[in-house]
């Protein structure tokens, strides 16, 4: 049980980490601001360059080559395949239904397309967190008990002065 607490605390520490997957924030050719426009696309406020983030870059690669595996979309791209990895745990990639290889939950070991957890352990991840959260937020809430006020019998803890 300690095991799976330990894997429970070292998810929430990996979903708080951001990964900004080499985001343009000026523009190549005029130093314009680039805005996002989505799915890692990213145009220039001034002259409309367009330019993609690493998530844009192997998006589009693998829109024209379907099945394309880490290594080939890597090499293709520029972009590491610690990052494609990320993308994938992350949920932002899936891998084929074609494909040979799988990721695997990180609680069960069972094999996944896509994220970190399979459905079932995605449940009782997140039931396990509200579980915490309600553990944490018992008896904090003053005034909102079935009990009986003890000490003061219900007094008033001020009073004005006039």
């Amino acid at each position: 049980m300690e095991d799976r607490a330990e894997k429970i605390e070292q998810l929430r520490k990996d979903y708080l980490e951001l990964n900004t997957y080499n985001r343009p924030t000026y523009c190549s050719e005029c130093d314009g601001v680039m805005v996002f426009k989505g799915v890692g696309e990213y145009k220039c406020e001034k002259c409309g360059h367009v330019e993609y983030d690493d998530y844009g870059k192997v998006r589009n690669y693998i829109e024209k080559h379907h099945g394309a595996t880490t290594a080939q979309a890597s090499e293709a791209t520029g972009v590491s395949q610690k990052s494609i990895r990320d993308m994938l745990k992350e949920s932002r990639l899936e891998i084929t239904t074609s494909s040979k290889t799988f990721l695997q939950c990180e609680m069960c070991g069972t094999s996944i397309r896509g994220g970190r957890l399979c459905p079932k352990c995605e449940v009782n991840y997140h039931r396990n967190l509200e579980s915490q959260a309600r553990m944490g937020h018992k008896g904090s809430f003053s005034g909102f008990s079935t009990q009986k006020p003890s000490g003061e019998d219900g007094s008033k803890r001020f009073t004005r002065e006039r």
